[in-house]
C-alpha cells in the first residue's frame, strides 16, 4: 500500500528511476540472449542465431549509456558519491550482517547501506569486463597478447556469476515491498526511512518530481522537513571519515 502523501519521503528522483529502468532492461536483454546462445536446446527453439548474436552484442555495449547519461543530472551524480563512499557505520552494518544481527540499531545505513555499495560497486566493475572480453571476441586478434579463448572463459564465468547476484538481487528486493515502490514510484514512507536508513537525512535533498502528469517533466522544489530524527548524514559523515 503507498504511503500518505504526508507520511512518505522522495527517494529517486525520475532521473535514477529512468537509469535503473533502462539498465535493468538491458541487462535482461543480455541474460536472455546469452542464455539463447549459449544453452543448446534453448539455441534450436530461437533459431536465427545471428539476430540473436546482434541483439546481445549491441545490448552489451549500451549497458554503460543510461548511467553515463544520467551523469548530466546532478542529483544523480549525488547519488554515485554516496554509493561510491564507505563511513564506519558501513563497516559496522557489514559485522551486524556476519553475526546476523537484524536490529535497525545494529545495521545503521546512509541513503544506502553497505550492502548496496558492494552490489554498485561489484556490477559496475563486471560490466566493464564483460563488455572488454566481449569486444576481444568480436574483434578476434585486436589484442594479439589476449586469446579469444581466454576472453571467451572469462566472459562466460563472469555471466554465470553475474546471473547468481542477479538473481540474488531480484529476490532481497522482492522480500522489501516498500523498496520497491520507492524505485517504481520514487517515493517511501517515512517509518521506513527511519527504519532502515536512520543515518540518510531526505530533508536535505532537494525533491525532483514530475511537475505535472501533462508535461511529465520533472521539476526540482525543496523537499520540506517530513519530522525525521536529525542525525548525521550521509555526506556530512562520509567527509568526517
Amino acid at each position: 500500500m503507498p504511503p500518505e502523501p504526508d507520511d512518505r519521503v522522495l527517494r529517486f528522483g525520475c532521473v535514477q528511476r529512468v537509469v535503473h529502468r533502462t539498465t535493468a532492461c538491458l541487462m535482461l536483454i543480455c541474460l536472455v540472449t546469452a542464455a539463447c546462445l549459449y544453452l543448446g536446446p534453448l539455441a534450436q527453439l530461437v533459431g536465427r542465431r545471428h539476430i540473436v548474436a546482434a541483439v546481445h552484442e549491441w545490448s552489451g555495449i549500451s549497458l554503460p549509456l543510461p548511467t553515463l547519461l544520467g551523469l548530466i543530472h546532478p542529483s544523480f551524480r549525488a547519488d554515485l558519491q554516496r554509493l561510491n563512499r564507505f563511513a564506519v557505520y558501513d563497516r559496522q552494518w557489514l559485522r551486524a550482517v556476519r553475526r546476523r544481527r537484524t536490529s535497525p540499531q545494529a545495521r545503521p545505513a546512509g541513503k544506502f547501506n553497505a550492502g548496496q555499495k558492494i552490489f554498485a560497486g561489484w556490477i559496475a566493475g563486471a560490466v566493464v569486463v564483460m563488455m572488454l572480453t566481449g569486444l576481444l571476441m568480436w574483434f578476434s586478434g585486436a589484442l594479439p597478447a589476449i586469446s579469444r579463448t581466454s576472453a571467451i572463459f572469462v566472459h562466460d564465468w563472469l555471466a554465470w556469476m553475474i546471473t547468481a547476484v542477479i538473481i540474488g538481487h531480484v529476490r532481497k528486493a522482492h522480500k522489501d515491498p516498500e523498496a520497491r515502490l520507492g524505485m517504481r514510484s520514487g517515493y517511501v514512507s517515512a517509518p521506513w526511512a527511519v527504519r532502515n536508513h536512520p543515518r540518510w537525512q531526505p530533508e536535505r535533498e532537494m525533491e525532483i518530481t514530475r511537475k505535472t502528469s501533462l508535461t511529465g517533466r520533472c521539476s526540482i522544489i525543496p523537499l520540506r522537513s517530513r519530522g525525521l530524527p536529525m542525525r548525521g548524514g550521509d555526506a556530512a559523515s562520509d567527509r568526517g571519515r
